[in-house]
């Protein structure tokens, strides 16, 4: 990574992603200053507090939308924007209104930091950029734990490999998908307009230690707490039977990636890349339960919800050849590792976890 003699601003910073880079940043570079900032809504966040201020990183409770929030006392060189509202369900049955002013507006607030300060910005997107009728339409098969792609072409941007960066972003997608597509656009014209450098992540599923997994987001840290804790599960959508799949990767492995891209701005400025596991650090729900009983011990009751929920996709997989050609980047974690990594956290932090269960 390039040497900052400004701080680092990680919006969103008391969330899951957020957190998990501030203390690899500041794990890796010591004197490096990082402010994390964080509306504290999404509960959970706030039992991040104080490993961050632990490692000697500076928490400002403030809001994105508001930009009398993003005001600081030190200058701002770089600024990583992971704040969002994640829910792809967010706005179906009533108001769009805060994702739209978290997901757009707080956005804008923050690449106004970044024309201000003159900071450079790492922006998270997210793979439900991509419309998700064209890759409904694609035919699958049912294999005996996973339903697979039964097809070898597809529309453009799509391989049995994956979804690339050219498939189609027209198309419905989610409000969340659509707010993170406008952001990226609103970024590009910053790069333009501006001068502001840029690099533009669309991550699949992110999962590991400090997810407080919930049934909208964080499907893989939900599903390892309700194995450790002995509570009930459901198979929604596709005929429940648990066999719709994503691929997956670590904080750890995004971690790696953005140090390459701040190390060589020249490939980064600019980009958008596709960033996940892949089909070989990729499962089904139906595999996780078995991979979770296998490594607590545990057999939980899986209830049945035939019934697809809006916006949902049978199989998702990130094909990210081009972050891979481009910085030589890969996840080194599997999708074992993953678990496991969860299911240590949350044996450490069993007392905090039952706490937020209840409340």
């Amino acid at each position: 990574m390039k040497k900052y003699d400004g701080a680092i601003l990680i919006t969103g910073g008391a969330g899951f992603v957020g957190s998990n880079l501030a203390m690899a940043f500041k794990a890796r570079y010591p004197k490096q200053e990082i402010i994390v900032l964080d509306n504290l809504k999404r509960r959970g966040s706030e039992f991040n507090l104080p490993r961050l201020a632990q490692a000697g990183i500076k928490f400002v409770h403030g809001d994105i939308r508001n930009p009398e929030d993003l005001s600081f006392e030190s200058k701002i060189d770089l600024l990583l924007e992971c704040s969002a509202e994640p829910s792809v369900l967010a706005g179906f049955g009533g108001s769009p209104e805060y994702l739209v002013n978290t997901n757009l507006v707080g956005t804008i607030n923050c690449l106004e930091v970044c024309r201000k300060q003159k900071a450079d910005v790492v922006f998270l997107s997210t793979s439900r950029v991509y419309a998700y009728d064209p890759l409904n339409e694609i035919p699958v098969a049912e294999g005996a734990t996973r339903l697979v792609w039964a097809a070898e072409t597809g529309p453009e941007g799509w391989s049995p490999q994956g979804v690339s960066e050219r498939f189609p972003i027209y198309g419905a997608k989610s409000m969340y998908g659509a707010t993170k597509l406008c952001s990226e656009f609103v970024l590009e014209e910053y790069r333009a307009m501006y001068g502001v450098r840029g690099v533009v992540n669309r991550c699949g599923v992110i999962a590991g230690p400090w997810q407080f997994g919930k049934v909208d987001q964080g499907v893989f840290s939900l599903w390892m707490q309700a194995h450790y804790f002995k509570r009930k599960l459901k198979y929604i959508g596709f005929n429940g039977t648990g066999k719709q799949v994503r691929d997956l990767f670590h904080p750890a492995d995004l971690f790696d990636l953005l140090e390459l891209q701040l190390a060589d701005w020249s490939k980064a400025d600019g980009g958008i890349f596709n960033v996940g596991g892949g089909l070989e650090v990729s499962l089904s729900l139906l595999e996780t339960t078995m991979l979770c009983e296998e490594i607590t011990g545990n057999r939980i009751q899986v209830d049945v919800d035939p019934v697809n929920r809006p916006a949902d996709m049978a199989i998702y997989i990130t094909d990210a050849q081009k972050v891979k050609d481009t910085f030589g980047w890969e996840p080194k974690k599997s999708a074992r590792n993953v678990l496991e990594d969860l299911f240590t956290w949350v044996k450490e932090h069993e007392k905090e976890l039952e706490t937020l269960a209840k409340l």
